[in-house]
């Protein structure tokens, strides 16, 4: 069975249910559930009657954001902080919330950095994405679907760039899969100047961050400095692995085609893949992979980690577009590179164009 919402700004006044059967055989339920209610804005995914991930854009958030994502067998591999602190995570970053897509440096604009933790006089500089209208909610026997539409807005309030994203829900046996498949349509020139900050993220829980033996501090775009301190190691485990052969650290500012991280998680071994597609622009992509749990595929950041040797400047003219394609899979298992290579030729197989 397949169900269909499509609607536009103001006229989800009511709670919508829309059952959908995924993958997972002996005809698994997924539900998607809207609610519109303006502080706690969302849509719940749940797979095998189990919740695994929501669209949710409160106001409170400076973009909208899937949070929080779970395994097949339901362990959070999100950070709670800053939506729901849990004890003994990071309480850095707090623009950093669950899987989102962004950019540090748009016509002169930070949209990466925004959060409601910033003084007034600095969120007045930066850019902000809101989420415009559910289009479409569907669902089959092998996957869901969520069409979306956002609206990137300058400081002053105008808009910038059309969002319109479509994801897709995926389960099975100890995996859970979500494309983000996102079209960037420019109102006017737009130019993504290169930047670190960017561009695809997801924040992890603490036992996926790699165990750390003295404080950090980092700058953002704008040169302000966020501190984060050691904190109790115990159980922290995560590893990267590129697709390059790459681990740990050094896949930091690296280009690959994939990149895993792996960890155990509350006696769980999870396995979080990232996959970049050979259409987005900038692939192979680098990877802003940190330690402290920042998970992210930046194409667009070259000259920052080629040290000034590459730069892109991507830029839109008014009415152009590009289209980002990503998957992110949630294995409960051990690493296996072949395994993740595999992935990623059937990811790019099932998207030719």
């Amino acid at each position: 069975m397949t169900n269909q919402l499509a609607a536009a700004p103001g006229a989800l006044g009511r709670i919508l249910s829309i059952g959908i059967a995924l993958g997972a055989a002996g005809g698994a339920r997924a539900d998607v559930v809207v609610t519109p209610h303006p502080d706690e804005a969302r849509v719940d995914v749940r797979i095998d009657g189990q919740p695994f991930t929501s669209y949710v854009w409160p106001q409170s958030l400076k973009k909208p954001v899937l949070y929080p994502i779970r395994t097949a067998g339901g362990t959070l591999v999100t950070r709670g902080f800053p939506l729901e602190p849990r004890p003994g995570e990071r309480v850095d970053h707090p623009h950093h919330v669950g899987l989102w897509l962004n950019y540090g440096n748009v016509n002169g604009v930070d949209f990466w950095n925004n959060s409601e933790s910033r003084p007034p006089e600095e969120q007045a500089r930066m850019g902000t994405i809101r989420h415009r209208a559910v289009r479409a909610a569907s669902g089959g026997s092998a996957r869901g679907e969520l069409d979306v539409s956002m609206d990137w807005l300058m400081p002053d309030g105008h808009r910038i760039i059309a969002e319109a994203t479509s994801f897709v829900f995926r389960g099975g046996p100890g995996s859970r899969t979500i494309d983000r498949i996102t079209t960037l349509t420019a109102d006017e020139r737009v130019v993504f100047a290169d930047n670190k900050e960017g561009m695809l993220g997801l924040r992890v829980a603490r036992a996926l961050e790699a165990p750390a033996t003295e404080p950090l501090v980092f700058t953002d775009a704008s040169g302000a400095a966020t501190s984060v301190p050691v904190l109790d190691n115990a159980g922290v485990n995560g590893v990267y692995h590129s697709s390059e052969g790459l681990s740990g650290d050094a896949v930091w500012g690296t280009r690959g085609r994939w990149v895993a991280l792996a960890g155990r998680v509350g006696g769980e071994d999870v396995v979080l893949l990232i996959l970049d597609h050979p259409k987005n622009v900038g692939h192979p992509t680098y990877w802003h992979a940190r330690g402290y749990g920042l998970f992210a595929a930046n194409p667009l950041g070259q000259k920052v980690f080629s040290d000034g040797r590459q730069v892109l400047d991507f830029t839109l003219e008014a009415g152009a577009h590009t289209t980002f394609r990503h998957r992110l899979l949630v294995v409960s298992g051990a690493f296996s590179g072949p395994r993740a290579e595999e992935e990623w030729k059937a990811f790019v197989a099932e998207y030719p164009d």
